[in-house]
């Protein structure tokens, strides 16, 4: 084997690759698309205002625990308390309120457990509302997404407001213009024209394909012209040969006929600024339509409920405390803290609903004027 070949081998590849169109195209066009002017999205920070407040309530279950098991040494045996003339019995209400407290706490964590759990539908537990109710909540998310967030108006309308399309049309003819401009552009078109013809003029089949019914259509032409028909006949004979064999003879000499007439590249490409110009905004129009057309055909909703029911139950409750689990244990543990204010009003119901009106009220008229 001759060491030489190998190397020849790859030259002939490198130069087919320099002269295949699409490479051309590649190198000589340098289409940078316009970035986005918005900056990228970040994360919204995690919600912190309750981090404070889940820090002072995390213990009170267990304290109410304590004060319940307390209760049964001692709850305030005999004793009074005195308001305005009014004798209050304190007797049993550390149990009232630590059962009252203990209660409201287990049963937000019973009610925001059964959110979630189970995951899979239990003979007698059942399953939580959620993974229970999966499929419609995709689907009322994949609606109000379709509806409401990118719908196909919305999208149009960003599109037309951004002038996307004029921009990457402008972005692409003036890249393409100045790449027409260039000689070497044009020597390296110019070469894979000369190659394509030659490539195709030289197949056998395609030059006899295209020489008999070539050939065909003359002899048609010329039934009803008697003179002319003679003439070509004379004229075969002269030569030597067929009319389908001299048509074959000059569909393979059509390389160098093009070769020899380059110049209509040249006019081509001189011409091409201008033509490009003129049919600007027809190819804007083009593109929108074409863009619109398939906007139209996407189903949004179908799209986004595939992807949510793809989701299992665990990575749906994942999901979900990710973004709430702070909040929810929050709920969780003031559970325990309205037991216990609801303790107070089965121990004593007209002085602590007085005094938690007369609390809300004050509560509520500072908030209101501190936020005006």
């Amino acid at each position: 084997m001759n060491i030489s070949e190998p190397n020849d081998r790859l030259k002939e590849e490198q130069s087919s690759d320099r002269k295949d169109l699409r490479s051309i195209l590649t190198r000589h066009i340098n289409l940078d698309l316009p970035q986005s002017s918005a900056p990228p999205s970040e994360e919204p920070p995690k919600f912190r205002q309750t981090t404070g407040l889940l820090t002072f309530l995390k213990p009170i279950p267990f304290l109410l625990g304590l004060v319940f098991l307390f209760s049964f040494y001692w709850d305030f045996p005999e004793l009074t308390f005195s308001f305005m003339s009014f004798e209050f019995p304190l007797n049993g209400i550390l149990r009232i309120i630590s059962v009252s407290g203990m209660i409201g706490f287990l049963t937000n964590w019973i009610a925001i457990t059964m959110l979630f759990r189970p995951l899979n539908k239990r003979p007698l537990l059942g399953q939580g509302l959620i993974p229970a109710q999966k499929d419609r909540i995709a689907w009322r998310l994949s609606t109000a997404v379709a509806e409401d967030l990118i719908n196909p108006d919305l999208i149009k309308s960003k599109i037309e407001d951004s002038n996307v399309i004029q921009n990457y049309r402008s972005q692409l003819q003036n890249s393409l213009l100045s790449s027409v401009e260039s000689e070497t552009f044009r020597d390296e078109f110019k070469d894979w024209v000369v190659d394509y013809v030659h490539s195709v003029v030289h197949d056998n089949s395609f030059r006899e394909r295209v020489s008999f019914y070539v050939s065909k259509e003359i002899e048609t032409g010329l039934i009803d012209k008697p003179v002319e028909r003679t003439a070509l006949k004379t004229y075969t004979i002269l030569k030597g040969q067929s009319l389908q064999e001299m048509i074959e003879n000059s569909i393979a000499d059509l390389p160098i006929t093009v070769e020899r007439n380059f110049g209509f590249i040249d006019e081509f490409f001189d011409e091409l600024p201008a033509k490009a110009e003129e049919v600007s905004e027809e190819f804007d129009r083009l593109i929108t339509e074409l863009i619109y057309k398939l906007i139209n055909r996407l189903d949004i909703r179908k799209f986004v409920e595939e992807n949510l029911q793809q989701y299992d139950e665990k990575r749906l409750e994942l999901m979900i405390k990710n973004a709430t689990n702070e909040q929810l244990k929050t709920i969780q543990y003031l559970g325990a803290i309205l037991g216990v204010i609801g303790g107070f009003v089965i121990w004593e119901p007209v002085l602590s609903l007085t005094f938690l009106t007369l609390l809300g009220a004050t509560v509520f008229l500072t908030d209101r004027a501190l936020y005006q």
